[in-house]
């Protein structure tokens, strides 16, 4: 190291050179060693010197190298830092890109999750209404199911109830062979009797003539004596003697009938005990016959009611006219007495509660009629008899009717010869109970003609207006009926209720239900084909939904009450059937004429094709080769017929006989009905009650 680096190490670093001096032992404060040093320098200084820079050289070296170093890792770090965050930006980038495709996946997959979901949406309610679809008809296979449980569980009932019968069939077969044995010897008996009853008959007639001729002479020879005794001219003996045996031989008026009298000795009393003993029969007579038309005017008058379902009043009526021996009379007013009676309760009674109440009281008492009156009697005696024996011979042919019981020729009440009379009123009541049916019918097609009206269209809130529509045809449920057809039901209702509730016979109930069915049939088959807005496919449907409605009513009414009322809406039926089918142009005439409309004639559907529009899904009426095979039928048929009205006519007439009444009605006792408390009020009943008793 050269003085120049020296210096310049001094110069650079005095610091470093005061120590160095403090050191060596010159102090800093002594400028004059200094100087002198700094002219010439020691060996040992500038070998100290040389060392120290030396030693400076070489940790600035291993410094420099060091901090080269360092450089080198942190450009190394630097650019490894530099590549990493390269690599992180691309894999960030890729990264991006890869979230960004995703992302767009995600939202395609999201789109069609959304598609996917409204279409299982649509399924769904598809499946539910199939659903719905499917438990209505596992409801109506369980119901029917069990309806066929029900009669294969009756069919076994009525196997082993058929094989009992059997054999007591066979027991009745062996006691019936018995039994006509026994007749045989019965018969036998039984003309052995007649012949003695006309034998006594015989001898009867002898002795009548016998007793005539006693009784001329009786006459006679008192004749005699009173013309031989001048005591018998006095009033005062006159007198005695009629009070005395007048009495004894008048018979009393309740007991005589006036087709068996017989003269009595009063006839040889003078005119004047025979004017007040005949004015005052007559009385007797006119105050008995007022106070019978008093309790019939009451039976028919007052409501008498019903006892286990039978009608009192017939009952009462009947048991009266046989104790008064009406049957037996020729002439007697009390028969067109009842008819006026009843007309005129029929005109002033409610027709809700009076028309039902004598439909079941008059066709009783026809019942009765009919079952216990024969036209010719087996023993027919004649009206008007001779002498004083006439009463005697009517009760001996009487009693001579008792046998007949033995062979089964009489029921429970014995049958009576019809006279005129009672002819006569069995045809009265005949018509009465045909007039009765004829008011309750009419009544009802009065009451359901407006409600008929409302039904035939179908109301503007059901009705889709214009345009097919975008869902399928058979994807659409029927309509539920609207409060019109709900009104019908609770009408129905209500009529069978008040016929029911005055015990009307089945058999008028269900004639008057298929009367009622066919005037809804003929009502909405008519209006039907006389207005144009109502030969729609809503409209059809509409109508259908109600006349199902009916259907259940029906099902639900069961036979016994409603009878063929279901096949008497056929017209209406086809009628609407044929309105909502969709594909009417591909059927052709003769399946329209077989398979849709069997009941309907060519001019009918002619109309219905012609005046038809769909108003819901656009569909079109049948072809026009149709129409022209139809129009050349009709145009044929115009020539032969009369008519050529498309219309239905309603039926007026009574759709039952006399004999129809007769076997439909069941047997009726009128001695087992209890007779009313204000029959004790009236003397001329009092036998009839004890008799009862």
């Amino acid at each position: 190291m050269n003085c120049g680096c020296l210096l310049k190490f001094v110069e650079t670093n005095p610091v470093r050179w005061n120590e160095l001096g403090l050191a060596l032992g010159v102090h800093g404060n002594e400028p004059s060693s200094f100087q002198r040093t700094r002219a010439g320098f020691p060996t040992e200084l500038i070998a100290f010197a040389h060392d120290i820079e030396a030693n400076e050289a070489g940790a600035l070296r291993l410094a420099k190298t060091k901090l080269e170093r360092q450089l080198e890792d942190l450009t190394w770090r630097l650019q490894l830092e530099k590549k990493l965050r390269l690599s992180n930006e691309e894999a960030k980038l890729v990264e991006i890109s890869k979230l960004h495709k995703t992302v767009e996946s995600l939202s395609l997959e999201l789109d069609a999750a959304k598609l996917a979901a409204v279409n299982e949406v649509n399924k769904n309610a598809v499946l539910q209404r199939q659903l719905e679809l499917y438990m209505k008809e596992k409801t109506a296979l369980e119901r029917e199911v069990f309806s066929v449980t029900e009669l294969r569980n009756e069919n076994t009932f009525l196997k082993s109830s058929l094989s009992a019968l059997e054999e007591k069939n066979c027991a009745l077969e062996h006691e019936l062979l018995k039994g006509k044995e026994e007749s045989t010897d019965t018969i036998a008996k039984l003309k052995a009797i007649e012949e003695t009853c006309s034998q006594l008959q015989q001898n009867l007639k002898s002795m009548e003539e016998k007793l005539s001729n006693l009784e001329d002479e009786n006459h006679i020879l008192r004749q005699k004596a009173l013309n031989a005794t001048p005591r018998s001219n006095r009033a005062g003996f006159a007198k005695p003697f009629i009070d005395k045996f007048s009495g004894a031989l008048t018979l009393p008026s309740a007991d005589r009938k006036p087709s068996f009298e017989s003269p009595t000795p009063t006839k040889i009393i003078p005119p004047l005990a025979q004017g007040f003993s005949d004015s005052r029969r007559a009385k007797l007579t006119s105050e008995r016959q007022q106070e019978n038309c008093e309790i019939l005017s009451r039976c028919i008058k007052e409501n008498l009611g019903f006892k286990d379902g039978k009608p009192v009043a017939a009952c009462v009526i009947y048991r009266c006219l046989i104790h008064w021996h009406a049957f037996e009379s020729e002439r007697t007013a009390i028969f067109d007495f009842i008819i006026a009676e009843v007309n005129e309760v029929l005109k002033v009674g409610d027709d809700n509660v009076t028309l039902p109440y004598w439909l079941s009281n008059a066709s009783a008492l026809l019942c009765l009629l009919q079952r216990n009156l024969r036209a010719n009697g087996f023993f027919s005696m004649s009206s008007q008899r001779s002498g004083g024996g006439s009463a005697l011979n009517g009760r001996v042919a009487q009693s001579l009717k008792s046998p007949l019981k033995y062979i089964g020729l009489e029921d429970g009440v014995s049958h009576m010869e019809a006279r005129y009379p009672a002819v006569l009123f069995k045809q009265q009541l005949t018509a009465c109970v045909e007039k009765i049916f004829g008011l309750i019918r009419d009544n009802l097609k009065k009451e359901i003609s407006p409600l008929l009206g409302l039904c035939i269209q179908a109301p503007k809130i059901q009705r889709v207006h214009g345009g097919k529509s975008t869902r399928s045809p058979g994807g659409i449920p029927q309509q539920a009926p609207s409060s019109q057809w709900d009104s019908i039901i609770k009408f129905l209702d209500s009529f069978l209720s008040r016929l029911r509730g005055n015990h009307v016979p089945s058999f008028f109930i269900r004639k008057l239900t298929t009367q009622i069915f066919s005037f809804i049939n003929i009502s909405l088959f008519n209006s039907l084909l006389l207005r144009r807005e109502c030969c729609t496919f809503s409209n059809g449907e509409y109508v259908k939904s109600g006349l199902a409605e009916l259907e259940k009513w029906i099902v639900n009414a069961k036979e016994e009450f409603a009878g063929t009322s279901w096949h008497e809406l056929n017209y209406i039926r086809q009628a609407v059937g044929f309105l909502v089918i969709h594909q009417k142009r591909k059927k052709s005439l003769e399946e329209i004429r077989q398979d849709l409309c069997p009941a309907l004639t060519t001019r009918q559907i002619y109309r219905i094709s012609t005046m038809y529009w769909d108003d819901k899904y656009g569909t079109q009426s049948v072809s026009n080769e149709v129409v022209a095979q139809m129009r050349e039928i009709l145009n044929k048929d115009s020539q032969n017929l009369t008519s050529n009205s498309f219309l239905l006519d309603d039926d007026l007439s009574i759709p039952f006989l006399t004999e129809d009444i007769y076997m439909a009605l069941p047997e009726l006792d009128p001695s087992l009905m209890e007779l009313p408390k204000f029959l004790s009020e009236y003397p001329s009943a009092l036998l009839m009650i004890q008799h009862t008793k």
